[in-house]
């Protein structure tokens, strides 16, 4: 019965169609035949009648009065966009002045999870012209998390531009400056970390850092077994594969579920991969034409680290390590580790090590470590190295690098000095810091595995 109820239905409506067609033809029919008919008889009046010039004159005024009328009416009530001239609309938040210096914010609050409640944050953003760049939400149980990276006017002072999300709302606000580089869409920004994380386990704190933003990352050896998972707060633990201890926290900014979700992904990734390296060197020349070679070293480097170490004078040693000699060994296992940062190695010909450097990352920033064999010092090494280590620094988006000496090491000074980068000196306890701002020096590194 519905089958013949529906094929009923479609037969009525071919038919109206038909009869539409229909009528639509005969009503342009017929218009055709009054147009040719009053074409005839203004053709008759004019040509045959005593007022036929009279008539073409007044229907050209006609016209062109009409005409006139019309350009003046569309002149007051322009259908189009608005010229740059045009007044703003009431509440100021319609136009934005593109001459009118802007700068970006990271802005983040808490809003209820209703209906319309992220709708009232952006109408009170718009009416103090603030314009939504990106936008990410984080959902919890009781209300959701979103987080906005927006271009207000330079003029918006912080407390106008927070204020502005409370009468929208929101709470827990939070704001902060942010900068170009973090317009990007997150889900392709979080897979390309995954896939440098991939490629180099060394990359994770890295990685970790630049998904967070301002995050202090420190490292505990040991401490992962007896530590779960998880976020509390501004404090965030990942337990990694070797037994170590991840330690993220934020002071400003609280975690949420959806970030330990994301950083928790990155470190199974690395559990699965395991230790990795790449497979990356370049040849140094030395004008006494011993060619050696720099590579990244791996755990199965330590026999030949260990060999070096006796070969290195007792001072070498306590000026690289800064505690007792007979020490030194067993912090091989640590800084040959790939997770804990990028350690280079230059070799000889033969295959006998001659040098080691360490990056390690340490908060914000990355420690620089040096160790170059006694017969081997004084011949370019070090600056060769820690000017790699700087690129390397750059490479991974850490702007500052700092090594830790004392004052009377005057030969790891003056490498430092030969990055042509900004330095900072603090000294404490005897203890000399040389921190390098990298930015300005970025133009004067080579590529990280130039041959030189």
């Amino acid at each position: 019965m519905d089958k013949m109820a529906y094929t009923h239905e479609k037969s009525r409506q071919r038919g109206a169609g038909r009869g539409h067609r229909w009528r639509r033809e005969t009503v342009e029919l017929a218009a055709v035949f009054a147009a040719v008919a009053a074409a005839d008889l203004v053709a008759n009046v004019v040509v045959h009648g005593h007022d036929g010039p009279v008539l073409l004159v007044a229907s050209a005024a006609a016209m062109l009065g009409t005409a006139l009328f019309r350009g003046w009416l569309a002149h007051r009530h322009p259908h189009g966009p608005p010229g740059p001239d045009a007044p703003a609309p009431p509440g100021g938040g319609a136009v934005n002045d593109e001459s009118e210096p802007t700068a970006l914010w990271r802005l983040r609050t808490s809003v209820a999870d209703a209906p319309g409640s992220l709708a009232r944050v952006c109408a009170a953003l718009a009416e103090r012209r603030v314009n939504i760049v990106s936008m990410q939400a984080h959902p919890l149980p009781d209300c959701t998390v979103d987080e906005f990276i927006v271009r207000a006017p330079k003029s918006l002072p912080r407390a106008e531009l927070a204020a502005a999300v409370a009468a929208g709302g929101g709470w827990d606000i939070w704001t902060d400056r942010a900068d170009a580089h973090e317009l990007v869409d997150v889900p392709r920004q979080v897979l390309a970390l995954a896939t440098r994380t991939a490629l180099d386990a060394a990359e994770l704190p890295v990685a970790l850092r630049q998904l967070f933003g301002r995050a202090t990352i420190r490292q505990y050896p040991g401490r992962g077994a007896a530590t779960p998972a998880g976020v509390d707060g501004h404090l965030m633990r990942l337990p990694l594969p070797g037994g170590d201890l991840l330690e993220l926290s934020r002071p400003g900014l609280p975690f949420t579920p959806t970030e330990f979700a994301r950083a928790r992904a990155l470190v199974e990734l690395d559990t699965v991969l395991g230790p990795r390296v790449p497979q990356v060197a370049a040849r140094i020349s030395r004008p006494a034409g011993d060619d050696l070679t720099v590579r990244r070293a791996t755990p199965a480097d330590k026999a030949a680290a260990v060999a070096m170490h006796a070969r290195c004078s007792p001072e070498s040693l306590r000026r690289r390590y800064h505690g007792p000699v007979r020490d030194a060994d067993r912090y091989l296992d640590h800084l040959l580790d790939p997770r804990h940062g990028q350690t280079l190695a230059v070799e000889t010909v033969q295959g006998r090590l001659v040098a080691l450097a360490h990056l390690m990352w340490d908060d914000e920033g990355a420690e620089i470590a040096l160790l170059v064999e006694d017969a081997w010092q004084r011949r370019g090494l070090g600056v060769d190295l820690v000017r790699r280590m700087a690129a390397l620094a750059l490479e991974s988006g850490v702007g500052t690098v700092y090594a830790v000496t004392t004052a009377s090491n005057s030969g790891l000074i003056s490498t430092m000095r030969r990055l042509s980068a900004p330095l900072d000196y603090q000294v404490e306890d005897g203890t000399l810091v040389i921190t390098a701002h990298l930015a300005e020096a970025a133009e004067k590194l080579p590529a990280p595995w130039a041959a030189r």
